[in-house]
C-alpha cells in the first residue's frame, strides 16, 4: 500500500478503542478521519481506498470486523419495505457503494434517485415489477419496466403471476415473463420470482421451465413479502431445473455469510437480502427483506 494508504489504515485501526464518538471528523487533518472511528459511516473514500489496496480487515466503533472479498457482487442490496425514507434509500446506496454490492434492489419510485447517486459507481439499479403479489395485467408489467429502465434501472425483477401457474394457464404466465424481457433494452437482467413458498414443487419446476422459454435471466426465489422465503432445498431444485446456464436468486430470509454460503453451495449465482452489510462484515442489523 502507499504512504496515504498505510496513514489512514494506522489511524483508523490505532484510535479506534480510544475515540471519541462527540468529537466530529477530522476532514481537515490531510483528509483522514481519525477522531470518531466512523469511517465505514462518515469516511467511505478512506475505506474504499484501504479495502481497494489489498486490507483484508476494516475496523470501527459500528461493529464492522472484515469484508471478504468477491462475495459483494453476489448481493443485490435490498430495501423494499413500504416506509422506507429517502434517508434510509440514500444509506442504501452508500453501503453499497462502499461494499460493492452487485445492486440496490429499490421500489420503482426510489430508481431515480438511486441511479443519480450511484452513476460513477459499477452498483446497478435494481428495481421489481407486479410487486410483490404479481396479479397486475401484463401490459401493466411491461410498462413499468420500460418506466424503470428510463428512470435508470438495469435490472428487472418481476413477480410470477401466481395464481395463474395454480390454474395451469401456463401460456398465459409464459406471456407475461415475455412481455417484461421484451420490454427491457438488451443488457437489461431480467429475474422473475417465483414466490416458491406458494407452490409445490412440481409447480416450482414448472415455473422454472417456463421463465427459462420466456428468455428471462434469472429465477428468483421470493418476494419476502409471503409465507416464507428462499430454502436451500428450493434452490438446489431450481439450478437442476434451469441448468448451468440460467441464474438462481435467493431472496428472503438470508441473514448471515452461513446463510449466504449455503444458498451459494445450492445453486444460487445471487443473493437478495436486507442483511447485506452483516452478511459480509458480521455487522448487527435490523430483521427485514
Amino acid at each position: 500500500m502507499d504512504e496515504l494508504v498505510e496513514r489512514i489504515t494506522r489511524e483508523i485501526m490505532g484510535r479506534i478503542e480510544a475515540c471519541d464518538p462527540t468529537v466530529p471528523c477530522s476532514d481537515q487533518n490531510d483528509g483522514l478521519c481519525v477522531s470518531c472511528g466512523l469511517c465505514v459511516e462518515k469516511r467511505p473514500d478512506a475505506v474504499k481506498a484501504i479495502m481497494s489496496n489489498g486490507a483484508s480487515r476494516v475496523a470501527s466503533t459500528l461493529g464492522i470486523t472484515s469484508v471478504p472479498k468477491g462475495l459483494g457482487k453476489m448481493i443485490d442490496h435490498t430495501l423494499l419495505k413500504p416506509e422506507a425514507t429517502e434517508e434510509e434509500v440514500m444509506r442504501l446506496c452508500g453501503e453499497a457503494d462502499i461494499f460493492d454490492f452487485m445492486s440496490v434492489c429499490i421500489n420503482p419510485v426510489w430508481v431515480p434517485l438511486c441511479a443519480r447517486r450511484l452513476r460513477r459507481t459499477d452498483v446497478k439499479v435494481c428495481t421489481v415489477v407486479g410487486f410483490p403479489l404479481g396479479a397486475t395485467t401484463s401490459a401493466t408489467k411491461a410498462y413499468e419496466t420500460r418506466n424503470a429502465i428510463n428512470n435508470g434501472a438495469s435490472e428487472i425483477d418481476m413477480v410470477i403471476n401466481v395464481g395463474e401457474l395454480k390454474s395451469k394457464n401456463y401460456r398465459y404466465v409464459e406471456e407475461d415473463i415475455r412481455g417484461v424481457v421484451r420490454a427491457a433494452r438488451p443488457g437489461v437482467l431480467v429475474k422473475v420470482i417465483l414466490e416458491t413458498c406458494l407452490l409445490t414443487d412440481d409447480e416450482k419446476v414448472t415455473a422454472c421451465e417456463i421463465t427459462k422459454r420466456a428468455g428471462a435471466n434469472f429465477v428468483k426465489t421470493s418476494t419476502g413479502f409471503s409465507t416464507g422465503g428462499a430454502t436451500v432445498e428450493d434452490i438446489s431444485l431450481m439450478r437442476r431445473t434451469v441448468g448451468p446456464g440460467m441464474g438462481v436468486k435467493a431472496s428472503g430470509g438470508v441473514r448471515s455469510a452461513a446463510d449466504a454460503e449455503k444458498m451459494i453451495e445450492a445453486g444460487a449465482t445471487r443473493i437478495g437480502a436486507s442483511a447485506s452489510v452483516k452478511i459480509v462484515t458480521g455487522l448487527e442489523e435490523k430483521k427485514g427483506y
